[in-house]
This record gives C-alpha cells, structure tokens and sequence, in this order.
C-alpha cells in the first residue's frame, strides 16, 4: 500500500523458503514455507495483508474493532494505531476481564495506546447486528471510528490478500494457510492461479467458517473466485487452545528448521500438513506452500 505511512512500508512478496524435512520428502511432497510473518515487525504477515487496506480507507478516523483475549488482531491494530499517531479502541469479549490484571496480550495492546472496552460474551455474540453494535460504540465512546471487524476480515481485506495468492501463482500446488475468521484464505483462494487450490485449517472449532468464507468472497467480489477446501480437524480443542501433543510438535519444527512457531495458528497449520501427507492426502510430486502468518507471542494456558 503504497500511500500509507512510511512507518507501515512492508517488505513484499515475503520470502518463501524451501525446506528439507523427512517427514515430507519420504511421501515425495516438497515443502515450502512463505515467510509473512517477515513482512512488518509488528503488523505481522496476514495482519499487515489484511490492515493496509482498511486504514486506507479509514483515511486518519480513529479505529475501532473486536477480539478475545488473546487476538493477534487487536494487537496489531493497536500496534498500527501507535505508528500512525491513530487513536484506536478495542472490544474484548468477556466482561469479567475488566476486573482482572491484564494478559500479556492485552497489555501489549494498552501500552501501544489502545483503549480496551469490555462487554459480556452474549453482547459480543450478537456484534454484527446494527442495534448492537450502535450500542457498544455508544458506550465504548466510539460512534465516530471507522469500524474493522474481529480478526480484520471484510472486503477490503479479502481484496488485500489476493495479492498473497498472486505472488504464490506458479510456485505450489497447494498453499495452506490457518484460519480464524476466514478472510485470508478467502482473499488468497481468489489470488491463486489455474490449477492451484488453498487448503484453510481452522484454528476454531463449530463448522460456519466455509458459509463466511463464501459470504467474504461474495462481499470483496461479487462472486465465489478459486479452489479451496478446510479442514477442520486440528483445532486441538479451539481457539486459544494449545495441548502437550501440540507444543511438542512445535519445538520439533523449531528444532529442525530454526523457525520460531506461534502456537494459536502456525503450529496447528503445520501438524495438519505433516498429518495429511502422512495420510496420503497429497500426491507424490505435489509441491506444498505453508504460510507462516505470525511469529510466537506468549500464549493461554495450554487446556
């Protein structure tokens, strides 16, 4: 995005680096790995994708949007708004965290200015809907921000992340990304070329992410664009969910490829493709691209 602030200038395309692992190249699979979490210090990989086009249009109003207690999003719009001198407001699902002592993600987020605003998880359930969500920014002082959904998923940001696909045209048989709210890989399906499919891992467990998948696409194009399947297997028990099994699998991959792992999303992306391939789901020859969208950030309990 070229007319944003210098303080955002990313670093594109993003490396993508080839990578030697046994478990891969026994089944005859190579793998890739493209490095967004490379693009910005702090408006890490898909964020970045995702952000630059909203702020865009936000053209300078303060901004304001939705996360849990551990979301990668509000950390990084609060983490934008520091760099570009943009008030921004953030609204965390769960009203009992006002009373506690902020988590290390939280307070990231307030030391980079924002300001946080609690509601209770019925309220937040209901967000989308116009008369709620008047309300929170009613109360939450913000009637006048420009509002990003939670994880950053709308048009503008399935349009931003076509560009992902696009610099991957060519290069892979398959490229998985994980998913929160769906709108990464509804932007990089849509980039991909003829003949390339995006494989999505859901990092949340209920089964609605292909609908809004659908409706994302609807919304940045008018129509249904590329190849793409989920796999809602590996959620290992939802968001903001790690178990043992899971951390072992990721200080292994570290180990082997000197790559740090963030646990929410990376990680479980990445024990889906091992798993897959062990399971035959990819033909000997294919050529698999992982996309590495964030970089590790101190976790939840595992549980």
């Amino acid at each position: 995005m070229t007319s944003l602030d210098p303080a955002l200038r990313p670093r594109l395309p993003s490396p993508l680096r080839d990578v030697a692992d046994d478990r891969f190249e026994r089944h005859g699979v190579r793998l890739l790995l493209k490095r967004d979490d490379l693009i910005h210090p702090e408006l890490i990989g898909n964020k970045w994708r995702k952000l630059a086009p909203n702020l865009e249009a936000a053209a300078g109003r303060p901004l304001v949007t939705f996360g849990g207690a551990y979301s990668n999003h509000l950390r990084a719009t609060a983490a934008a708004g520091r760099l570009l001198g943009v008030p921004t407001v953030g609204v965390v699902r769960g009203q009992e965290l006002a009373d506690r002592p902020l988590n290390p993600s939280l307070a990231r987020c307030a030391a980079d200015g924002m300001r946080l605003h609690f509601v209770d998880r019925s309220t937040y359930r209901h967000k989308a809907e116009p008369e709620t969500l008047a309300a929170i920014l009613r109360a939450a002082r913000a009637e006048e921000a420009y509002v990003v959904p939670e994880g950053g998923s709308n048009a503008e940001a399935v349009r931003g992340c076509t560009a992902l696909g696009a610099e991957l045209r060519g290069l892979a048989d398959v490229v998985a990304v994980a998913c929160g709210t769906g709108g990464t890989l509804a932007g990089l399906a849509a980039g991909l070329g003829t003949g390339q499919r995006a494989l999505g891992v859901p990092v949340l467990k209920g089964g609605f992410l292909a609908a809004d998948i659908r409706r994302l696409q609807e919304a940045a194009f008018g129509e249904p664009r590329g190849t793409w399947s989920l796999d809602e297997r590996f959620h290992f028990g939802g968001y903001a969910r790690t178990t043992p099994q899971l951390d072992a699998f990721a200080d292994d991959f570290e180990q082997r490829h000197g790559l740090p792992v963030e646990r929410l999303y990376v990680a479980k992306m990445l024990y889906a493709l091992v798993a897959l391939t062990e399971e035959g789901a990819f033909p000997r020859g294919t050529t698999l691209a992982a996309t590495v969208t964030g970089r590790p950030f101190p976790a939840p309990p595992a549980g």
